[in-house]
């Protein structure tokens, strides 16, 4: 950028970023051994390393391994896999580029996220003879979501196929279809061996029918991170300090710029201050700051935003972010679970948390042919667009390849990532539909754990009427209150007294009562407790569905009596009035009752009541145990 912002105040030519490499691709198909040759190469080694990879893989009789380089971790070289994201300061000429290795297993995806984040360019490492797989539709789907710009085609071990130019051709063509199906742009297309250098950072001599660029070449082509210094000012709130009775709100300026006596407004809820002063520690002082800077600001009046407030102009409404409590989202989703709608999660956005629902899927990626499709869920590591619903405006600015604009991530109550979440813009309520944003609990689970002294659960006792599963899951509750537990019992006649007492006992009004139970369960468990659901919930497919509305916390528990036990018990006399034909679609008699296949616990009627109360006990102890 050959201009001041401000003349003689602020330049970003004087601080130029490097730009980030990322280095993506499946798993064996050279990724660390690629960057490990590309630093030899351009003779970007430590002093020493050398020697070092020499000396290693002499030890494992192998001839130079150049990924041992990047497997700085031992159990990485153990398995032969990278397993986190790893950053390396990289120069060709004058520029400074900064390499990511990015993990290729998919339990190692959810790394590549925050590794691949800010990356310009992207290599896609292709076994030139195995061809693209599915890990490298994922990872091609992942370069879009993230908004890679700029893409490099690297088809490894080309020397398996002799070099051979039909082959290696066909497979360029393959590829560039399948980005293209994504409308990712292909740069150069590499045929290269990373294990003996070709078309690394000098031309190959066994495929000189190739004109294209080497890989050092193309990377060199790669324009620079584009300004952001003059786009609007953004500037997320990061934290407040008062030193000296003075008051400085600090915060790293994602873009444009600011100074003194500029007009921001604070966050969604408005308010307007004037800059009184920009600082800085133990750097010169400028009355003008700008992208990439984390600053402070004085603020007149003596405004205090909380953490996550967004900062930006406060008089020019072209200027200003997005604001919707209803937000279209691109994801990658990466828990082991599907997603289902109606879920709760909180957005992290810069430094701000938003606590969200899933209110729609409105399409979901084919990954045979990255074609969008209709879904009523996202699979683990799948890809989609969805709408979240937050409880208040949120202020963002829609996620575009090349920015940082818009990169959300969604985090469970356990404080885990699992998924990434790039915003896309506001989404519009659908005709007759009703803005409905539920709130997540801001005490996490640790903290539950903390108070509680112990974790929460659902353990969900199905079985036949008159099995004993009230009786069993009452004595389970009081022994468990001996043990300081905090436990409740939802029971099927207690809940048909009151939240169900409009429903019936057809197919329907049954999966309809489970629901309910399922809901009210789930609550209680993420307010710390342990919840037994004592209900007879006879098919597999609402158990299931049960299981899905509560999550990873559900544990199914089978009362395992046998029919005949329990219509000789028949306390109530339902089997009886079941057998005159006064009680139509009565389970085990007139409707069917589907055993669990494969309950985590299994408590038979042949064994004393107190021996399956002390099991039932036991079995909740530990897994709610810190």
């Amino acid at each position: 950028m050959g201009d001041n912002i401000v003349t003689g105040q602020y330049s970003e030519t004087h601080r130029a970023a490097a730009t980030p490499i990322v280095i993506v691709g499946h798993v064996d198909h050279g990724k660390s051994s690629l960057i490990g040759r590309l630093l030899y190469d351009t003779d970007s080694l430590q002093d020493g390393k050398l020697a070092q990879i020499v000396e290693s893989s002499r030890k494992r009789g192998l001839a130079v391994e150049w990924s041992f380089l990047l497997d700085s971790l031992q159990i990485e070289r153990d398995q032969g896999v990278t397993v986190d994201s790893t950053r390396i300061p990289f120069r060709l000429g004058s520029r400074e580029f900064v390499i990511v290795d990015a993990p290729g297993h998919r339990q190692f995806l959810r790394n590549m996220i925050t590794g691949a984040a800010d990356a310009e360019a992207a290599v896609l490492v292709v076994d030139a003879k195995e061809g693209a797989q599915e890990q490298t539709r994922r990872h091609a789907m992942l370069l879009r979501l993230i908004g890679i710009r700029h893409v490099i085609v690297l088809l490894n071990k080309s020397d398996l196929l002799e070099f051979d130019e039909a082959k290696i051709v066909k497979v360029e063509s393959d590829v560039r279809q399948l980005l293209g199906r994504l409308e990712i742009e292909v740069e150069a297309v590499v045929p290269a061996s990373a294990r003996d250098g070709d078309n690394i950072a000098s031309r190959s001599e066994r495929a000189l029918w190739y004109k294209g660029p080497t890989l050092v070449e193309a990377l060199a082509n790669v324009p620079p991170p584009a300004s952001r210094a003059a786009l609007p000012f953004r500037m997320p709130v990061q934290d407040v300090y008062r030193f000296d009775g003075v008051r400085y709100v600090a915060g790293r300026i994602e873009r444009g710029t600011v100074r003194a006596g500029d007009r921001l407004s604070i966050g969604a809820q408005g308010q307007v201050a004037t800059v009184a002063e920009v600082c800085r520690w133990h750097a010169p002082e400028l009355p003008v700051a700008g992208a990439g800077e984390s600053i402070a600001l004085r603020l007149e009046p003596d405004l205090v935003p909380d953490r996550g407030d967004l900062l930006f102009p406060a008089d020019d409404k072209a200027a200003a972010p997005e604001r919707s409590a209803r937000i279209r989202t691109r994801l990658f989703w990466l828990r082991g679970e599907p997603l289902r709608v109606g879920e709760s999660f909180t957005l992290r956005l810069a430094t701000a948390e938003h606590d969200v629902t899933v209110a729609s899927i409105d399409a979901v990626v084919d990954l045979e042919d990255l074609t969008l499709r209709e879904g009523d869920s996202v699979p683990p590591d799948g890809f989609a667009e969805i709408t979240l619903a937050a409880s208040h405006a949120v202020l963002f600015d829609p996620f575009a390849p090349g920015f940082g604009d818009g990169r959300g991530v969604l985090v469970d109550r356990y404080q885990r990532i699992v998924g990434g979440a790039p915003l896309i813009g506001p989404a519009e309520l659908a005709d007759g539909e009703h803005a409905i944003h539920p709130t997540a609990s801001r005490v996490s689970a640790a903290r539950q754990v903390q108070t509680r002294g112990h974790k929460s659960g659902v353990f969900w006792l199905t079985g036949l009427p008159g099995s004993g599963k009230s009786t069993v899951a009452r004595a389970a509750e009081l022994a468990l209150s001996e043990q300081a537990i905090n436990a409740t019992v939802l029971d099927g006649d207690t809940l048909r007294a009151g939240l169900c007492s409009d429903l019936g006992f057809s197919p329907e009004d049954r999966r309809e009562n489970i629901r309910r139970a399922a809901h009210v369960a789930k609550i209680l468990a993420e307010s710390g407790q342990v919840v037994i659901v004592a209900l007879v919930s006879p098919l597999e497919a609402d158990r299931a569905q049960a299981r899905q509305i509560v999550g990873e916390n559900f544990h199914e528990v089978f009362v395992d009596t046998p029919l005949e036990t329990c219509e000789k018990r028949d306390p109530k006399g339902l089997y009886a009035a079941a057998r005159s034909g006064k009680i139509p679609e009565f389970t085990g008699v007139s409707a069917p009752y589907e055993s669990p296949v494969a309950p985590e616990l299994r408590l038979p009627a042949d064994r004393p009541e107190q021996e399956a109360v002390s099991a039932l006990a036991a079995f909740i102890l530990r897994l709610v145990q810190p």
